[in-house]
């Protein structure tokens, strides 16, 4: 304690640390500052001691409210965790309602509809483009080749049936000599 008076001393200008009584700092040994008389001195002197205690009262309140506070929550079975939700709840409501996240909203929904927009687009251009490849000449005869070839590997029996499918169903054929399906493949 004894180098802060002296620092203190020395430097008049400078404020007490905290917890530190400001009135022990500024003492009657204490030079006065230039254009203030002793009268002026005491005054001050009082004033930073009313000042101080006013300090102190209003922390002691401050303290008591917030046990008072604490109390009635307890008693309103109003938790720490229930609060911390309701607060969650208010601030998330509080942004929501904010112009940038209803812009950011607004924008993210534009970017979701062109998104979705450009992947029909594209579903569309390649089920045209798939569809021109199986119309056309070299994928017809490919689809021809490949039918020969199953026609002469397959086995038929007499009467247009397969060979081990006998089962007492008859089986219709389509044109090509090929069991009949009941739906197209596509």
């Amino acid at each position: 304690m004894e180098g802060t008076e002296k620092s203190s001393q020395q430097h008049p200008d400078s404020l007490p640390e905290l917890g530190q009584d400001a009135m022990a700092s500024v003492g009657p040994s204490s030079p006065l500052p230039p254009a203030m008389t002793e009268e002026e001195r005491l005054e001050l002197q009082e004033e930073l001691a009313r000042v101080e205690d006013e300090i102190q009262t209003l922390s002691q309140v401050l303290a008591d409210k917030e046990r008072q506070v604490a109390e009635m929550k307890r008693k309103l079975g109003i938790s720490p965790l229930n609060e911390l939700k309701q607060n969650i709840t208010k601030t998330w409501q509080e942004v929501t309602t904010s112009t940038a996240y209803k812009r950011t909203s607004e924008t993210l929904s534009q970017a979701g509809q062109k998104a979705t927009a450009a992947f029909t687009n594209m579903g569309s251009a390649i089920s045209r483009k798939l569809e021109d490849v199986r119309n056309a000449p070299t994928f017809k005869s490919f689809e021809e080749k490949v039918e020969t070839l199953k026609t002469k590997i397959t086995p038929s029996a007499p009467g247009g049936r397969s060979g081990s499918q006998d089962d007492g169903v008859p089986q219709t054929t389509d044109s090509d000599g090929f069991p009949a399906q009941d739906a197209p493949l596509h």
